[in-house]
């Protein structure tokens, strides 16, 4: 289709150029070949007679125009999708639908086993892409329609965008079964003796809260081991004399597969509150309001 001389499949193209800044990257997303994604290039530098994206070194770097137009095609082609995308009902029992979420490892241990056992039952064909968070801003995948749902912390949401509270949890300290040195109980003293496994995330994120509300207490673990994510810190404490401060409902479901026993931490830390976000243009979509239901009723334990 064509609006002012203009085929608007180019637009899916610039989109993608903008976004990767590397042709080759650019079809790879779009499924076209390194030659044809050069082809709309060419195209879409002869329709606004700029050349959009120019090679600096080893990078290619969009021209001011192109920087005007990353927005506005962006914004196109998600009404587009959430046009498409929205029906006035949602069947969960014969769509075909996918949804891509956005979310930690610990969020996708805790909610997503028993959350896709319960929507296989109820929704058989409907097909879901598990994404991390592990970049430094998750919310622009959000904002670029890369993902349908995004999970995190209320304070690091996107801004703007609406959401909804999904659940509340605390923190816990585990210690393997067999490690004699620690009763039922930690003191502070203790904690600042023996040595943790903690989180460290991508750079240009921030610390995770435990971190973060400790430092400000003046508090300064003496950490043996960072860890590269939230599941792999409770494989790390077993069989060491070492401790880790995790998420509660994270150490209660490592405390039911691996010889890890619970303990209170010596320091109180502030609750955690993990909230479900979508794009504004969905608000009015049945399957994720749908979706949102069912996510809601397996964090809360809603049989």
């Amino acid at each position: 289709m064509h609006f002012r001389q203009l085929d608007l499949n180019l637009l899916v193209a610039l989109d993608a150029l903008l976004t990767e800044r590397n042709i080759t990257e650019a079809g790879r997303k779009l499924h076209v070949t390194q030659s044809a994604m050069s082809g709309s290039l060419a195209r879409l530098r002869e329709y606004f007679e700029d050349e959009l994206l120019v090679q600096i070194g080893r990078k290619m770097v969009p021209t001011p125009l192109a920087e005007t137009l990353s927005g506005p095609v962006r914004d196109i082609l998600l009404q587009i999708k959430a046009t498409v995308d929205t029906r006035p009902e949602f069947d969960p029992a014969t769509s075909s639908r996918r949804f891509s979420l956005m979310m930690s490892d610990y969020v996708s241990t805790v909610l997503m086993g028993e959350a896709m056992q319960r929507i296989g039952r109820i929704a058989p064909h409907v097909e879901f892409e598990i994404v991390s968070n592990d970049q430094p801003t998750p919310g622009e995948a959000l904002e670029r329609g890369d993902i349908d749902m995004l999970i995190m912390p209320r304070e690091h949401l996107a801004k703007g965008h609406p959401y909804e509270p999904l659940f509340t949890d605390g923190y816990a300290c585990v210690v393997w079964t067999g490690n004699e040195s620690v009763g039922n109980s930690l003191s502070a003293e203790q904690y600042l003796e023996v040595g943790h496994v903690c989180v460290q995330l991508a750079r240009g994120r921030s610390p995770v809260i435990d971190e973060w509300f400790l430092s400000r207490l003046g508090v300064n673990r003496r950490v043996e081991v960072l860890a590269m994510n939230f599941n792999s810190v409770p494989q790390y404490v077993v069989g060491t004399q070492r401790i880790a401060t995790i998420h509660r409902r994270l150490a209660e479901y490592y405390c039911r597969h691996l010889p890890l026993r619970i303990l209170p931490c010596p320091f109180e830390l502030p609750v955690i509150a993990e909230s479900l976000q979508w794009h504004t243009y969905f608000n009015k979509d049945p399957g994720r309001a749908w979706l949102c239901g069912v996510l809601k009723e397996v964090a809360n334990g809603v049989a």
